[in-house]
């Protein structure tokens, strides 16, 4: 297949995904609950539930998608809203049309709905009807509290999505952001799929192999979706959701992927095949004039919290730094000059200029105590000792030994151990970022960022997912000023850390100890759980808990709890 210039991809995106949305307002559409509903020749069935996304203070976007019989062009639904569960009182009953071209889901965009109004909702037909979900607004004016979740990294054949599954239990939740990874395009035989088959957590046979075209993409949201945990989410509460890498495909950059490989047709048209399926199955609104395939937006909660949902992947973001780039093939010795050039120069962008400055204006302008950062990679400064950058490329379980060796002399060096000598000192004050694939490798736009909050006073807060573990850290400056501070949410089902290194649980609480010693900028971290993170927002403060549970592999697990604290500065 030929490739197309990103101007036609653009185009063709915003021609295809625009019209799958409709308006729906509630004013003025009460009625009982003995309103007709839509009439089809042939049995549907909702094998996939239904979700609520994207809230606004008076308006919220509902999905669903049913599986007709035979392949009609369209199905016709009737979507109705009630504010009590029995659907005593309809407050809307609507028609909506599920179409074969957007692969039989549903969008409707609520829209004159009251804020922090709770509303349920569900779309019947004459036979049958979907599950019940229920939807909540955003709050306005004087707002004490809120309270989110935070998701990502969901791997349907590595294990059991018990974290959705918890989450669902909660009602307390306004909204949960979903930070990416929501599904991973690898096959059968792929990363983390060596206990799909004991588990029952195969892929189907028609869709085993590596997503590329726009049908592997609508199979694999349509196989995760199956999932009961994540089915019971979506119709609890509603989702603020942003995709990382793997909605496309591993470390995806602008114009090309590392999993983006030959024989697997042009990377622009593989990318418009999966933004066209993510903007069918999630519930999320459309491309919008003068966004192109942009995903970053805004949602405000009255005047305690502005959340900015950022797209670090596939809006600007350039090809990152490889150190095997810079080292000298005689001397094996890393050629600094060049890399600190590279990685610093005006083109190493991340989120681009357009949504920079976008991002920067509304921090400056915005009159909320906190500014939350909704985004996919970790911000924190996570330089280690550069003798471990070698050791990670070949890592094993003997690397926690290493360590555990560096940890102990860098305790050493801040308890001024006189005994130390310069060679010990210079093994943990020589360091690097370990990971020039997060922000640690687009360090120009980070900075004016924390300058920007630090500059104005601003309370900021920075939410990432990606690696699969739980961290916590400071937010700091080139000079060390403190500007903010991260939370890091662990995956849902994605291997952490710990099997990357192969360690068991208790030497891996071990390596995420001597981690917090050797990482100046880092205050928590948990390696080896699955789970996800709450952020209680109030005036005062802001409560995080790490919610645990201790297997994916096993249908019976436990969980447990780990809160940490953080105060506002102004």
């Amino acid at each position: 297949m030929s490739s197309i210039s990103r101007r036609e991809f653009i185009k063709r995106s915003i021609m295809g995904l625009g019209a799958a949305t409709i308006s729906v307002s509630i004013v003025g559409c009460g009625s009982s609950s003995g309103e007709s509903v839509a009439e089809n020749d042939f049995a549907v069935a909702f094998n996939h539930g239904v979700a609520s996304g994207d809230p606004l203070q008076d308006s919220v976007i509902l999905w669903t998608r049913v599986t007709p019989q035979g392949s009609p062009s369209s199905v016709d639904l009737t979507l109705q809203v009630s504010d009590s569960e029995d659907f005593g009182v309809l407050l809307q009953s609507q028609t909506v049309s599920a179409l074969a071209k957007n692969d039989y889901t549903a969008k409707v965009d609520l829209t004159g709905l009251s804020p922090n109004s709770q509303y349920y909702y569900r779309f019947v037909t004459k036979d049958t009807h979907s599950s019940i979900g229920r939807c909540k607004t955003l709050p306005a004016n004087d707002v004490t509290q809120v309270k989110l979740a935070v998701m990502s990294c969901a791997n349907y054949p590595a294990g059991h999505f018990h974290v959705y599954a918890e989450a669902a239990k909660r009602s307390d939740l306004d909204a949960v952001l979903h930070l990416g990874d929501y599904i991973y395009e690898y096959g059968m035989g792929g990363y983390a799929t060596e206990q799909a088959t004991a588990m029952g957590r195969e892929l189907d046979p028609d869709n085993n192999q590596e997503t590329i075209t726009l049908e592997d993409y609508r199979k694999r949201y349509a196989k995760y979706r199956t999932d009961l945990g994540l089915q019971a989410l979506h119709a609890n509460t509603p989702f603020i959701a942003v995709w990382d890498d793997h909605e496309i495909c591993n470390d995806s950059y602008v114009d090309g992927a590392e999993n983006h490989n030959q024989g697997e047709g042009d990377f622009s048209q593989r990318k418009l095949a999966a933004l066209q399926a993510y903007y069918e199955w999630m519930p999320i609104r459309p491309l919008v004039k003068d966004k192109l395939e942009s995903l970053y937006r805004k949602f405000e909660f009255g005047d305690l919290l502005s959340l900015y949902m950022l797209d670090t992947r596939n809006e600007s973001r350039a090809k990152p730094l490889a150190y095997q780039d810079y080292m000298d093939p005689v001397s094996g010795m890393l050629d600094f000059n060049r890399f600190q050039a590279d990685l610093t120069a005006p083109s190493q962008q991340l989120l681009g200029v357009k949504q920079l400055t976008w991002l920067t204006d509304n921090i400056k302008t915005s009159n909320a105590k906190w500014q939350v950062l909704g985004q996919q990679v970790l911000m924190t400064k996570m330089n280690i000792p550069a003798e471990l950058l070698q050791t990670l490329a070949a890592p094993s379980a003997e690397m926690s030994s290493q360590v555990a060796e560096l940890a102990n002399i860098k305790a050493r060096m801040q308890a001024a151990d006189e005994t130390l000598t310069e060679q010990e000192k210079a093994r943990v004050t020589m360091t690097a970022p370990y990971n020039l694939d997060a922000w640690d490798g687009y360090p120009v736009e980070r900075e004016v960022i924390l300058q920007t909050a630090k500059a104005m006073n601003k309370n900021l807060v920075v939410v990432a997912g990606d690696t699969h573990n739980a961290w916590s850290g400071k937010l700091c400056s080139a000079n060390g000023e403190v500007c903010g501070y991260e939370y890091a949410t662990a995956s849902v089902s994605s291997p952490g850390l710990e099997s990357y290194l192969g360690l068991p649980d208790e030497q891996a609480m071990q390596f995420a100890e001597a981690l917090k010693v050797l990482v100046d900028d880092l205050d928590y971290a948990n390696i080896h759980q699955r789970g996800y993170l709450t952020l209680n927002f109030t005036r005062e403060k802001v409560d995080s808990q790490w919610h645990f549970v201790d297997t994916v592999t096993s249908e019976q697990f436990d969980s447990h709890n780990v809160s940490r604290e953080l105060m506002a500065n102004n």
